[in-house]
Parts: C-alpha cells; structure tokens; sequence
C-alpha cells in the first residue's frame, strides 16, 4: 500500500511540475527562514549559559531616585561586595568587578589589551576555565597578573613557562608578575576579557571607593542553595542605609543569566531589553512559515479539479475518508521532507551572508536539540500545510467529482479568500515596518547632533608623566606639533567618547539658589581648551574655555542643566561637584553626547587638560595626508604604541549596530515574506482561471474584450488586498509605535508610510493576477469551450 501511495504521489508532482515547484519553493524558503532565525535564537539565548552556577548566580543593580524618575544602573559602591558577604547569612560568596583597556609592554612590544579588575573569588563564582595558578588565591601579590591564552601566545608565543614572567601594565612603573593563565572567555560570553588584575588592591588605593557615594565596580553574588530570591531582595533594597543613612542607592537583584537579554530599565522596573529582539524574529519566523503553509494549501487546492476523478474512483472503490486523509497528509509529508532538503541548502548558501549581517558566527549545529527541532519542523509544517488540502479533498462527494462538479460552498471561498488576505496583512505589515525603520535609522545617521562629527579624528591618548616633566600624546608639546600639520584644522583632548561615555555622573552636585527639595543627576564632561570648538560644539551664554583664563575652577553647562536648575542668568553663580567648588562661566548649546534612546541630560563641562582622548578635525581635502603626519607625530611621542585611530561618525554608527542588523534582517526576512504570499496570489489566480475558463470562452463568444476580462478576473484580488491593507494599518501602526517609542528621538509616523505598504502589495498583486488574467483571457474560446 505504501508503495502504491508512494507511487501515485511521484505521478502527481511529476503531472502538475510547475506546481510542484512553486510548493517546493515557497515551503523552502520559508523553514530556511526558520532555520536561520532558529539559530540565532539559540545563539542569543545560550548567551552566559556555560557558567554552572547560573540559578544562584545574581548580580547587584543600583537604583537612584531622581525628579524624571528612577534610574538604574550596574555600578555599585566599593565596600559593597565585602559588606554583603560579611552581613548577609544568604550570600555565600561575593565577586567585584571592574572593566577596563590599557596597554601592556614586554620587550619593547605592545598590546591593547580588555582587561577586568576582580576579586578573588572570581573563578569560585563563574566557570572561566584557570588552566594555570591558584583558584582560590589568584592574586599572590597586589602586582599579580592573570593572562588569557591567547594573548600569552601573542607576547611570548607560547603558553609554557609563562608563570613568573613579568610585563607592564600601562604607564605603571612597578612590573607586574604572571601568576595564572586561563582560557579565553568563549564566544557565548557577555564579558570578553584578556587580562584579569586584583580588584582588591585597586580599591585599596584609590580612596573615592572607601565610601559609599561613589560607585565603580559591578557587584556580584551567590547565593546559598534554598535561597528566597524575593526575601533576600527585600534585606537589599536599603542595605546602602544601615552602613550611611544619607547613601543615595538602593539595590536590587538581577538574575545573571538574564544580563544580555533583559538589559533594560523603566523607572527602575526590568523592561526587557535584546530579549524583545528574540522575541520579534520569532515572531516572523513563524509568520513566514505560517505564510508558506498557507501558500502550500493555495496552490494544493488550486488544482483540487486534477484530482477529482481520481478521488471519485477511489472512493467508489471503497476508500474510506481517513485513508484519503492519511493519502493526502502523506503527500504533504513527502514534499515537506523535500523542502526540507532543500532548505538545508538554501540556508548553507545564505549562512555566511546571514553571519556578515548578525555579526555571529553561525553553524548548523547537529546536536540533539537541533534534531528534535527539525523533525518538530517538518511534521509541524507538513501537518498544517497538508491539513487543509486533505479534508478538502477528502470531502468531496464522488457522484459529484465524476461529473465534474466541484463543490462550492461560501465556507470553502471564505477560507481560501481569508487565507490570502491573511498573507498579505502580514505581507503590508512587513513592508510598513520595514519603511519605519529605514527612516529611523536614516534620522539617526543624519540627526543634527548640537556638534559636527564628520572629519574628525580619534585616538587614545598615551602619555607619560613624570615629576617636572609631561611628554606623550595628549601633551601640549604633541597638540601644539599636530596642530601645526597641514590639513589638521585643531586639536584638543576629552575624558569620554561622546558616543556613550562620559567622565562619569553624579547627584552629588549643588549650585547658587538651589532650592532645598531639588536634586539633580548631572553627567561630567572633562575638556581642554580646544575641545569644544574642535567638535564645533556651540556656546549659548558666556565663554569657552581659554589659556587666557586660569579655568581651573570654571565649569560649562549645558542648557538643559540650566532649565532643569531653574537658572535665568547663570554666568559667575557658583556650582559644587565631587566635592569641588567651580563658578560657572558659560552655557553651551543642548548636544547629544550619549545614545538618541535617552533625552539629553544635564551635563557640566570641567576643564582639565590631558585627557583619554585626543580629538582632531582635519581638512577633508588632505585627510590622507594629515593622517600619515599625525601617524609619524605619535610614534615620535610614543615610540612602539600602535596607532590605533577611528572617525567619531563612525564611532556613532557602531552605537546603532544592533539597529542597523535589525533593518537589515527585517528588509531581507520581509522581501521573503512578500515572495512566498506572491507565491500563493499566483497559486489562487491559476485557481481562479482555471476554474472560470468555460465562463471566460463564453464570455468572449458574446463580444467580451480582453480587457474586460482581466479587470474580472483581477477585481476579486484587488479587493482581498485592499481589505488586507485595511486590516495592517492598525496593526502595523500599533507595532511600529511601539518600537519607536524607545527612541527619545524619533520620526513621526503618517499615512505615507501605509499607502507606501498597501500601494506595493497592490502592484504586485495586479502585476500577479494581470499576468495570470492576461493569459487566461488570450486562451482560444474553442480550447476553452473543449476542456472537458
């Protein structure tokens, strides 16, 4: 029996080939979407999954309440982690971590190095794999270093006798000694790091961390086993105020693993955060799917007339309904299996294009879970393709198939109707979002940022100071040699990127008419003299920094420092930060100097010279040339450190990364979309003409013209594309009002963008339904009339 199944099966595909190979194409291409965005949701989701203590891993969030609302953030005090481990009977260990990037020399040789401050209970907490030196005591000395592998290969080559060697951390004249060599972080990590150095002797010497106002480490715990998540956060919330009743903070806690994919905070509340980027492309992968089956059992009943004979005869014969069914379903299995194929090698020619656009390095991973998910797959999309088309068929009545009579109930047509409406709501749906984002991301590239980012140039500044004697990049000695290159239009040094670093923030700040009830966050910006007017920055009151000036105690604010201060003549008022007491003597213009989801902040402007960045604007006529002097300048100044330079346009770009993949993704996985719903338009329209064609060769005996037959056979598509562009305004609009509402700074959302969606989704669809009416109504009445 399976044998002649199988057989009836082959002749079916091989008699309607054309069909076939549409169901093949459409059903492919649509679980080869669904492959690809299967594994990139298992790649996001495996993020931090290697650390064995994940369910008690949890790291300490600080809260700050502010006049705009609550803010939240990972830095927490440094006596924090010391303080709950000693306080707290449900925490079994605690872990600092600090972040940082510097340079490391052995033998004259230099390397950038991602480094990470941690205590010692580092390796005890996450499961970085130590292949040499002690876990419970990584540190021996204060001076102790840690080195991943792959950079021990990289400044010695190898990774035997490394233990005892010493190297330089920075511009720190006290060697360090290697005490330990570990495993590079892998690539399903959050923390990417090279070098590892003691958290403990860092916050033993600088002073700032001894209390409980400043905040630099990220703090993390783990809990004992049977621990009551929602007891233990309670003792946390205002843990800071039994230490310092005037600490600003309250803690909470965060599950590690959900670090990467819960991200984000609403007014101290989690909003979620990469995870609603999971969440979306699983949406769509299921939609294309869905469409894809959709479009499958368009065209199997598209050509239900074939097989209507064939289904009289077998069911004269004395086949039961649930053998038909079982045929049918069978059928859709088979092809299914060869989609499925197929799709395999769609997507390993799609992988590394896939890879370029998500920044990963995707494979098709044949592990057992990905095996389930394929056979769930195929079943899943083999049964509800062929679901539809088997009771279809199956029902049809045999003294009615053998007289050519097909049944044509008004639920059959509704459901076939409904199915193509469906494809294209999804399909407008696509297209309308894919219009907003690209707008979106054209806003954020082109937004007047309050300073001018094109043609300037980047680099860290590297120098050395020694008692009586300053020399290095970033000196006024190198400024003043730049600036003198042809091509280099100024030069000047910040202590942040203006993309999303600052030189840090603070609440503690207090100024000349301060009302008693108002306080404020304040973002610090440090600058030298020619900073501001390098990144054309402008003034709005006042004056810029100066050498005329001794600006030692001067401090810039921004406008909206001044509005939220409530300041109507601010210039000479006196304003107090970290400790230190300044007197304002200008107002800059508003700029954006973190990312355009958050509204620009109150910052202060401090002049200080020697900053960690060296900002230069060159002439963009001789930028090539300018940049190999500014080349030759550095290696005078720091002979043997790279020049490692970027454009802050650029630098601005990368802030959107994940913004500009999700476009890209959403502009591919949408151009499919509207493929496979054209796929089964084609399907329904061949339905439709065939079904129609003695009514088109009667028509055209009386007189009907060409025309005339088109805009008949072409009007009842039209009409589904319309009613399924009506039913995605709501929904898209809803959808894309959503994803822009996390931007501070966003485009305005009008008709355009929906008659743009409905206005394509029309033309393809006339151009569809004209090709096949067009050749329906070309076909010779007499061929048409003789078709029985």
């Amino acid at each position: 029996m399976l044998r002649h199944h199988l057989k009836f099966a082959w002749r079916h595909f091989a008699k309607d080939g054309r069909f076939t190979l549409l169901n093949l194409l459409g059903l492919s291409i649509g679980m080869a979407c669904a492959i690809l965005i299967y594994s990139w949701i298992v790649s996001e989701r495996s993020m931090d999954d290697f650390h064995v203590n994940n369910p008690r891993l949890y790291q300490v969030m600080s809260h700050i309440q502010l006049p705009d609302g609550i803010h939240t953030q990972e830095y927490t005090p440094g006596p924090l982690y010391t303080a709950l481990a000693h306080d707290l009977p449900e925490i079994e260990s605690t872990v600092a971590v600090m972040p940082e990037s510097g340079w490391l020399t052995i033998d004259e040789k230099k390397v950038n190095t991602q480094a990470q401050y941690v205590s010692r209970d580092f390796f005890r907490l996450f499961s970085y794999r130590l292949l040499q030196g002690n876990k419970r005591n990584p540190f021996p000395e204060g001076t102790s270093v840690l080195l991943s592998d792959e950079l021990a290969r990289k400044l010695f080559r190898t990774t035997e006798n490394v233990i005892g060697r010493t190297l330089q951390w920075g511009d720190d004249s006290i060697p360090y000694v290697v005490s330990g060599l570990f495993a590079k972080p892998p690539a399903n990590s959050t923390a990417q790091f090279d070098l590892l150095l003691s958290a403990e002797t860092y916050i033993e010497h600088d002073e700032a961390l001894h209390n409980w106002y400043n905040s630099n480490p990220q703090t993390y715990i783990l809990v004992k086993p049977g621990t009551q998540i929602n007891t233990l956060n309670a003792k946390l919330t205002h843990f800071e105020q039994t230490k310092d009743p005037k600490a600003p903070l309250t803690l909470s806690l965060r599950r590690y693993a959900d670090k990467y994919l819960y991200n984000t905070y609403d007014n101290g509340v989690p909003a979620g955060g990469r995870i609603a980027y999971v969440r979306l492309f699983t949406v769509i992968a299921l939609f294309i799917l869905l469409i894809a089956c959709i479009n499958f059992m368009n065209l199997s009943t598209a050509r239900a007339a074939r097989r209507g004979k064939e289904l009289g005869v077998k069911k004269v014969a004395g086949a039961s309904r649930r053998e038909l069914i079982g045929q049918y379903l069978g059928e859709s299995l088979l092809l299914t299996f060869a989609a499925l194929v197929l799709a395999f090698g769609w997507v390993l020619l799609a992988l590394p294009g896939f890879n370029t656009l998500t920044g990963k390095q995707l494979t098709i991973p044949m592990s057992p879970g990905f095996v389930f998910a394929m056979v769930a797959l195929f079943l899943i999309t083999g049964i509800v393709a062929g679901s539809y088309p088997a009771l279809y068929l199956s029902g049809f009545k045999p003294v009615n198939v053998l007289k050519g009579r097909l049944p044509n109930s008004t639920g059959e047509l509704f459901v076939r109707k409904g199915l193509v409406v469906f494809q294209f709501t999804l399909s407008v749906v696509f297209i309308v979002a894919v219009a907003v984002i690209y707008r979106q991301m054209e806003l954020v590239r082109t937004m007047d940022l309050g300073y001018d980012k094109s043609h300037v140039v980047t680099f860290a500044n590297v120098q050395t100071k020694i008692p009586g004697h300053w020399r290095g990049v970033g000196s006024p000695a190198f400024l003043n040699d730049i600036k003198n290159i042809p091509g280099v239009l100024g030069a000047g040094t910040v202590q942040g990127d203006l993309v999303e670093h600052t030189s840090g923030n603070t609440e503690h700040v207090s100024w000349q008419g301060q009302l008693p009830d108002q306080h404020l966050q304040f973002y610090g910006l440090d600058v030298d003299d020619d900073a501001l007017p390098v990144l054309g920055i402008k003034m709005a009151a006042g004056r810029s920094f100066s050498p005329g000036y001794n600006d030692s105690t001067s401090v810039i604010l921004n406008q909206t420092a001044v509005a939220a201060m409530g300041l109507k003549d601010p210039i000479g008022k006196i304003f107090t930060a970290y400790r230190d007491t300044f007197h304002i003597v200008g107002v800059v213009k508003d700029f954006h100097y973190k990312s355009l989801y958050e509204k620009i902040k109150p910052c202060f402007i401090r002049y200080h010279r020697g900053n960690e960045n060296v900002y230069a604007r060159l002439d963009a006529a001789g930028e090539a040339d300018a940049l190999a002097a500014i080349r030759k300048t550095f290696a005078k100044y720091r002979s043997g450190y790279p020049f490692d330079y970027n454009f802050i346009d650029k630098n601005y770009q990368t802030l959107y990364a994940s913004e500009q993949r999700v476009a890209l993704l959403s502009r591919c996985f949408a151009t499919l979309a509207v493929i496979i719903s054209c796929l089964g338009l084609l399907g329904l329209a061949a339905f439709t003409a065939q079904k129609r064609q003695k009514e088109i060769g009667i028509r055209k005996v009386v007189g009907a013209s060409v025309r005339s037959v088109v805009l008949l056979l072409s009007g009842e598509f039209i009409r589904l594309v319309v009613l399924a562009g009506l039913i995605a305004f709501p929904v898209s609009w809803w959808a894309m009002s959503q994803w822009l509402d996390g931007f501070a700074y966003h485009i305005k959302l009008d008709a355009g963008y929906f008659l743009l969606g409905i206005g394509a989704a029309l033309l393809l669809a006339l151009l569809i339904t004209g090709y096949q009416a067009l050749k329906a109504a070309v076909t010779s009445p007499v061929d048409a009339l003789r078709s029985e």
